[in-house]
């Protein structure tokens, strides 16, 4: 009998990796465990976790201290490289459910590619850094090419990206890419998300996503993200909640299913992706307690200031940054930061432009715009509201994921990327 629960162990695993693979400048440190197969070569790490479960479940602390044991021990008895650090690229662990095999490495391509051919050769970690992936000729533009400064800060990070498949989700995924991560795309769009990753692994001369499918409002939908996460990658550094939905209408004549959809998405929604990505990031924390990681909500400008027959959709934004300061004085114990971004009107995007289902043409239907008769005309009125005169980007967004992620000081705050519409007081 083999082990399959490998959320459990899989975090554990890579936080100890990266843990021991210190602060130094190189790029190639480990980053992905890939869970694969029964069998372990002779020179994998070898560690009894039995002990860990007990009548109560899983005990994360308890599985710790055995795990860093047999890592010593490796490390103890592994041949020296002179002038470099290595590790092990092989794990196997013992759980009262049999062998749990683990292979780790720089990215999910070399990770698979060990695990097929078994080899468990060390890791080398060298002091060379490389040049991020994908670039001017990769194909895609990154729409955070112009705050390239900072887009080192998630290369070679796994991340996860939810609503991911079009939208401001899909102009933050490509960048995530274009920056050198490794992006699960997370969209209840499957079809969408799958071909997106195509076109960016074909781009990227990597694999540099993974589609998969969630419902972010149906709590086993989204525990079934995390495991595929934990499966595929073995861990996660930043996870952004992007999905969203907007309804509009008048609090005297909405329905409640439709304010309830809103809320259950925006608001609910977050809160599933924070409980469930949160417990991931703590089992990485237990191993590596010095590794910084991050929750990013997309929240939006109606979060911080009211929205005219727009109810539901205010309501859960501003709900969904009182989350966020909550969550991030209780997660900040676990190397978390939790932080909201709120951009203003994205009015070139599918959730504005739609012909039939967009938010022109529902805020011209609703008469939200006093005597506009066209979509041109509350463009343009939404235009006119913005001191810099132009709608939001997805290039304005990445430069503040870069920054939550970049500044390890701050946490629970709300950051505005609205063109001087709204500002903080």
């Amino acid at each position: 009998m083999s082990f399959t629960d490998h959320i459990l162990l899989a975090p554990l695993i890579r936080g100890l990796w990266i843990n021991a693979a210190g602060e130094s400048s190189d790029t190639k440190c480990p980053r992905v465990v890939v869970p694969a197969g029964d069998a372990a070569p002779a020179q994998a790490l070898s560690a009894d976790l039995s002990a860990a479960w007990t009548g109560d479940g899983f005990d994360e602390a308890q599985a710790v201290r055995p795990l860093k044991e047999a890592y010593a021990a490796w490390e103890a008895g592994a041949a020296k490289t002179e002038g470099a650090k290595t590790q092990p690229s092989c794990a196997r662990i013992k759980t009262p459910a049999g062998e749990a095999v683990y292979w780790i490495d720089r990215d999910l391509l070399s990770a698979r590619k060990r695990s097929e051919a078994g080899d468990a050769s060390p890791l080398v970690l060298s002091d060379t850094n490389t040049a991020p992936a994908g670039g001017s000729d990769s194909g895609i533009a990154a729409p955070g090419a112009s705050a390239v400064n900072r887009s080192s800060v998630v290369k070679d990070k796994v991340v996860l990206v939810t609503g991911g498949a079009q939208g401001f989700g899909e102009e933050i995924v490509r960048g995530l890419a274009a920056s050198g991560a490794l992006v699960f795309i997370a969209d209840l769009n499957l079809a969408g998300a799958e071909k997106l990753a195509a076109a960016l692994n074909t781009a990227e001369k990597r694999i540099a996503a993974v589609a998969v499918p969630v419902n972010v409002s149906d709590e086993a939908s989204v525990e079934a993200l995390f495991k595929t996460i934990a499966d595929t990658a073995g861990g996660l550094d930043l996870c952004v909640s992007n999905a969203g939905v907007v309804k509009a209408g008048s609090v005297l004549e909405q329905d409640v299913g439709a304010f309830k959809f809103v809320t259950d998405i925006n608001y609910t929604g977050f809160f599933l992706m924070a409980k469930h990505g949160g417990r991931l990031l703590r089992r990485q924390n237990r191993t590596a307690p010095g590794w910084k990681t991050d929750i990013i909500q997309i929240n939006s400008k109606s979060g911080l200031e009211g929205s005219n027959k727009n109810g539901a959709y205010a309501g859960g934004k501003f709900g969904a940054i009182g989350l966020v300061e909550s969550f991030a004085l209780e997660l900040v114990a676990y190397g978390i930061k939790v932080n909201a971004i709120c951009p203003g009107n994205f009015l070139d995007g599918p959730l504005w432009s739609d012909p039939e289902k967009g938010l022109f043409v529902q805020y011209l239907n609703a008469g939200k715009v006093p005597g506009a008769k066209t979509v041109a005309e509350v463009r343009a009125f939404y235009e006119a509201k913005v001191p810099m005169n132009r709608g939001c980007t997805g290039a304005d967004v990445m430069r503040a994921i870069y920054y939550a992620v970049e500044q390890e000081y701050e946490t629970g705050q709300a950051i505005p990327v609205t063109g001087g519409q709204v500002m903080l007081h």
